[in-house]
């Protein structure tokens, strides 16, 4: 009898262990469980959180200025021919773009503009509207103290590659390109998410 008992009391403690360690496992899986629902949903709203800022960044970029702004269509319609209108939207940058208006690109000959819209000619456009980019953010004070800090002339290089030169006339600021030629500064200070515009009356070109 009593060696029933104590195997009772054996086969009753192997249950109780089994039924712990079933416990204790079962308690592990809920926990990894959750942990894991707790990282997706953690993951889930970063994700919404970056797609919310590049939303706001993209709406307020310097492609969207330039879109928003009615005098600078022509220049929209060149940066979508040379498909660098994403570059302007997405890019972060950031950029200053000295931004030719609507009258600015009326001044180049016609056969000129449209040999540059060409699709075959799309890689001169490209180097045309490059020539108007710089890298960094400059504002027109920071371009003035430039300008003073350099006795009265400032270069500095475009993404393009080649040169614009800074001079400063009353309080207006010119930009001087390869080939000699300027453009005034009309419309300084345009903010973007990814940079500034700066309107100018001309289109400048580098040295041919």
């Amino acid at each position: 009898m009593k060696i029933k008992h104590l195997l009772i009391v054996a086969v009753l403690s192997v249950f109780a262990f089994t039924s712990c360690e079933d416990n204790k496992k079962k308690e592990q899986e809920e926990k990894m469980e959750m942990e894991r629902m707790e990282a997706e949903e953690a993951k889930r709203e970063a994700d919404m959180k970056i797609e919310q800022e590049r939303m706001e960044m993209q709406s307020n970029s310097i492609a969207a200025k330039a879109m928003a702004t009615e005098d600078l269509s022509t220049l929209v319609s060149a940066l979508q021919s040379a498909e660098l209108a994403q570059m302007m939207n997405e890019d972060e940058g950031p950029f200053t773009v000295f931004a030719p208006s609507n009258d600015a690109f009326a001044k180049v000959p016609k056969a000129t503009m449209d040999k540059l819209m060409m699709k075959e000619n799309q890689s001169d456009l490209q180097t045309v509207l490059k020539y108007h980019v710089v890298s960094g953010k400059i504002t027109s004070a920071d371009l003035a103290k430039a300008i003073k800090d350099n006795k009265g002339t400032y270069k500095f290089k475009t993404v393009e590659g080649a040169e614009l030169t800074a001079t400063m006339k009353g309080d207006k600021i010119i930009l001087k390109d390869g080939n000699g030629k300027t453009a005034t500064i009309v419309q300084a200070d345009v903010d973007a998410s990814n940079g500034v515009v700066h309107i100018i009356d001309a289109v400048v070109m580098k040295k041919s």
